[in-house]
């Protein structure tokens, strides 16, 4: 008979997926060292995924012997990309359903060594619940996105149901739950409201599943997020059945000091941070997806120099050569980087985000509202400038925004464009306005408040330890 407990995680593979459920698995382990965490990971082929994931993998095994990683086999019926709406999503969706097969012989081959407690799965990686359950293991969420884009989920179905087939998702607003915020379609991603496509299926399906889990884990918490924490708490999302228990155990993000393929970048970015006056410097980086056209990266610089403030920019070469090491001196107006050279620094593709917003002299962050990154600034106590690009970033920036009022927004136009005036004007405002101020002084309450919830009686704290009871039982 198996001896030592295991939980099995299952992420998608994008950084802001795979990265949080690695640091629950490390939680878990600090509170109770004797689990085996196992981490399942699938082959991504002809997707998009972080070029440095096995670095990752590899820093994580030489720190936490505990955590182990479980890799599929290849799967050889992955369709070529789609040309029709939601293509990434599509496929991340996709991904976990053709790995079902695989999927369910490693987690018998598990339980045939372990005894496997849970089964905790990334909302993409919904196709496996079925799996879970055919084999009566107990199975929970782990969203790593905001508390508020699992309410989206958990109400999609009930909305379905209740909206003639032509329309499109949620049309006009999130859903009409007391207390929310009401976000107009334009602010919802993609995936929710073109009920045409494939990811909008996919997404339904989730929803459904959501409430049949044995428990929903969100990476937020109670100060940060507390109307829709308690919405879904208080079974208002889900119209026809019971809501599992639901567990705000965040902020989690990363806690390594792993810096990625680009690691000759970090002391000169670092020493650079370090000569800056505290407060002082604007940080402006989009994640591992975040990509602009040559003319908008040329709009940037513009309104960067004539902002007149300290930055810190990472650059990333437009598509399709988006992995390639950018040449800043075509892709730059002519001129700026001698210009700018006493009080900014460009880094190339990719730089030590958590480091940087830890940093006493940066004073501001430019980000496309991915939840990893807001989290980032949360914790570094960072006032924020909500430049959104895809997913449910748009959602993001309206909490940010409006409701909780740490950040600000950039104004782009329909097809995404924002000016080098826009942004000029909005990264004043941050840096010298009294706005400016405010926004910074709720970002520090902000910062203390998640630093309270995972101590000790916090509410994130506490929460972790209910999921670990029920881990356990």
């Amino acid at each position: 008979m198996p001896d030592q407990d295991a939980i099995v995680l299952y992420p998608s593979p994008g950084w802001g997926h795979l990265i949080p459920m690695v640091e629950l698995g490390k939680l878990i382990l600090q509170h109770h060292p004797s689990f085996s965490i196992i981490v399942i990971v699938y082959h991504t082929q002809n997707m998009a995924t972080p070029a440095s994931a096995a670095q990752y993998v590899t820093a994580i095994n030489a720190t936490s012997p505990s955590i182990t990683f479980h890799h599929l086999p290849p799967v050889s019926n992955i369709p070529p990309p789609s040309t029709t709406s939601s293509p990434v999503e599509n496929m991340t969706f996709l991904l976990p359903l053709l790995n079902n097969t695989n999927l369910h012989q490693a987690l018998r081959t598990i339980s045939q060594t372990s005894n496997l407690k849970a089964f905790i799965i990334d909302f993409f990686c919904d196709a496996a619940f079925q799996v879970a359950a055919n084999l009566c293991i107990p199975t929970y969420y782990f969203i790593t996105c905001s508390a508020l884009a699992l309410v989206l989920a958990l109400c999609n179905p009930t909305h379905h149901k209740s909206m003639d087939k032509s329309s499109k998702g949620l049309d006009l607003m999130l859903v009409d739950i007391t207390g929310l915020p009401l976000i107009p379609a334009s602010d919802l991603p993609r995936l929710a409201t073109d009920r045409g496509s494939q990811a909008y299926q996919f997404f339904l399906n989730s929803g459904i599943n959501m409430a049949r889990a044995n428990g929903l884990i969100v990476n937020s918490f109670e100060q940060l997020e507390r109307k829709a924490i308690k919405a879904i708490s208080d079974g208002l999302c889900v119209a026809d059945g019971s809501t599992p228990p639901v567990f705000g155990i965040g902020p989690l993000i990363s806690s390594g000091k792993y810096q990625g393929p680009e690691n000759e970048q970090h002391d000169q970015c670092m020493n650079w941070l370090n000569s800056q006056p505290s407060q002082s410097v604007v940080f402006l980086c989009f994640g591992s997806m975040g990509l602009f056209s040559a003319e908008q990266l040329k709009e940037i610089a513009v309104g960067l120099e004539n902002s007149g403030q300290r930055f810190l920019w990472v650059v990333r070469n437009p598509p399709p050569d988006n992995d390639k090491e950018p040449k800043l001196d075509e892709l730059l107006p002519k001129g700026f980087s001698e210009r700018t050279k006493d009080r900014g620094f460009v880094m190339k593709q990719w730089a030590p985000q958590m480091e940087v917003l830890s940093h006493d002299s940066v004073g501001g962050f430019v980000t496309h509202c991915g939840w990893n990154s807001v989290l980032e600034a949360v914790c570094g106590g960072v006032p924020m400038i909500g430049w959104p690009l895809f997913a449910e970033q748009r959602m993001n920036r309206v909490i940010m925004v409006k409701e909780l009022k740490v950040a600000l927004a950039v104004n782009e136009s329909e097809n995404g464009w924002v000016s080098g005036e826009e942004l000029e004007k909005r990264v004043r405002e941050l840096m010298e306005s009294e706005e400016g101020k405010e926004v910074r002084k709720r970002s520090s309450a902000m910062r203390d408040a998640a630093a309270k919830a995972m101590r000790k009686g916090g509410t994130s704290h506490n929460d972790f330890e209910k999921l670990v009871a029920l881990l356990l039982s």
